[in-house]
């Protein structure tokens, strides 16, 4: 019973505070809340499972973020096998719960640029192919170092900056028009 109650304060103290983080970065992979919301519950979860193999006091974000994109990854091809099915628009979640108890906005001009993204920039960004999506975001939304990405995604270097060149130029070709319409101009 004491083993519980420790394994749930590391965990809590470890893992909980990424909730944001995790969710934002759901939400750019599924582009719907709801998924975002049952992506990041299902990742939760699944760490909490295994929080036995996580090492305390190392990158629980990247550890995070590797359990979110396989479980992302799983379900897509899960889904993609599957006939379509029914979405139910009024969810109640607990995650909402827990995301606005535990929300701490230290990086203002990061969310400010969140909320200011247009449709636009986020269709153009959810019409990536996956792998370009998740690297593009990790390191132009999020800010991480190819390292990190790297680590998180458990690829080479190499590959992430080969992933995030291509990402970029795959946008710049689907945000020309939006840029034009805005006054922005150059090669």
């Amino acid at each position: 019973m004491r083993d519980n109650k420790k394994k749930q304060q590391d965990f809590n103290e470890e893992i909980i505070p990424h909730l944001d983080v995790l969710y934002n970065f759901a939400l750019r992979l599924t582009a719907e809340p709801t998924d975002a919301e049952d992506l990041v519950q299902d990742t939760i979860v699944k760490a909490y499972r295994f929080f036995s193999s996580y090492e305390k006091g190392t990158n629980a974000k990247a550890w995070l973020f590797r359990i979110l994109k396989n479980s992302f990854i799983n379900n897509y091809r899960k889904t993609s096998k599957l006939p379509q099915q029914v979405d139910y628009d009024e969810i109640s979640s607990y995650y909402e719960t827990i995301r606005a108890e535990h929300t701490e906005t230290s990086d203002l001009e990061r969310l400010m640029f969140r909320e200011l993204m247009d449709d636009e920039m986020s269709t153009a960004l959810s019409q990536l192919p996956e792998d370009f999506r998740t690297v593009v975001l990790l390191c132009d939304v999020e800010g991480y170092t190819y390292e990190e990405i790297a680590n998180m995604l458990d690829v080479p270097i190499g590959t992430i900056r080969s992933r995030l060149h291509r990402g970029r130029n795959l946008l710049k070709t689907e945000l020309i028009d939006y840029a034009k319409k805005r006054g922005y101009t150059g090669d």
